[in-house]
């Protein structure tokens, strides 16, 4: 393999692709999960947070903490929630930009709950531009909804944590008892199928024109989310892998060639695009 000039320096391949997962590193990775409720994300976000060192940032969840706490605009979603209205997508935006000041939120987040209309995802990019950052990954859980029916009517959740279990399909260790802290687990009342076919109804309507909106963007990757948690855990991290994105935990890491030489045969492909120009 040959060597090229990077900033007037001649470097070896090896430190030129550490260089760039190094850049990848410190820019953070911002992750949007998509996908109906009993999809997965919820089993999926817990290992990219802790693998990757981002924070998680459910829009229930903060529009919840932001009430119970008083915030400003805790204060001003609860009066719209109380009249029967639904919370104003500038709101949410600003609850979304209120939590990325947050320390964990450092090295990036994952989104999940959030953008659910082609113009939430329009004024989240906007946001996002403004703070010189962008949307790096959309996850999109694609299962059938026959199988979702079975996967909820059994969905064991920790609160606190926001962890999620299966009676059948990912027991926790001890029956109700949450496997890291102990803690009793609870079915949400919500969690049946008369419910679920509603959601289920508004989550295709809404979100199809949210996908080929990120598709566009060439951004978007399809998830199985039908195989199990180890598989889709592992077809997440073949996708971190390829766009240069490691686990916090494994930086820096040792070169092998062998599986780097894609990404040097990329880089030397562009070189000699440049050079031409």
């Amino acid at each position: 393999m040959s060597d090229f000039e990077i900033d007037d320096k001649k470097v070896t391949d090896e430190e030129i692709f550490l260089r760039l997962v190094a850049k990848k590193q410190n820019d953070g990775l911002r992750i949007v999960l998509i996908g109906p409720p009993g999809s997965g994300k919820g089993t999926q976000a817990p290992i990219i947070k802790e693998d990757y060192s981002v924070c998680h940032l459910s829009t229930g969840d903060l529009l919840r903490a932001a009430i119970e706490q008083g915030t400003e605009l805790g204060k001003q979603a609860k009066v719209i929630i109380d009249q029967g209205g639904l919370v104003p997508d500038e709101t949410m935006i600003g609850m979304i930009k209120e939590n990325l000041q947050n320390p964990e939120c450092g090295k990036g987040f994952i989104l999940d709950g959030f953008p659910r209309t082609v113009g939430q995802a329009e004024k989240l990019d906007k946001m996002l531009d403004d703070q010189g950052q962008k949307i790096d990954h959309v996850f999109d859980f694609f299962i059938d909804d026959s199988l979702l029916v079975r996967r909820i009517t059994g969905r064991l959740v920790h609160l606190a944590s926001g962890r999620s279990y299966h009676r059948e399909f990912f027991p926790p260790k001890v029956d109700m008892i949450d496997d890291v802290t102990g803690e009793p687990l609870i079915q949400r009342s919500d969690d049946n199928p008369a419910v679920l076919q509603k959601r289920l109804a508004s989550f295709h309507s809404n979100t199809k024109p949210v996908l080929s909106y990120y598709k566009e963007k060439n951004i978007l990757s399809v998830i199985d989310a039908s195989r199990s948690a180890t598989h889709v855990s592992n077809h997440i991290k073949s996708i971190f892998f390829n766009s240069l994105h490691f686990p916090s935990n494994k930086f820096p890491i040792v070169v092998d060639k062998s599986k780097i030489l894609p990404f040097i045969q990329i880089l030397q492909q562009k070189q000699q695009q440049s050079a031409k120009l």
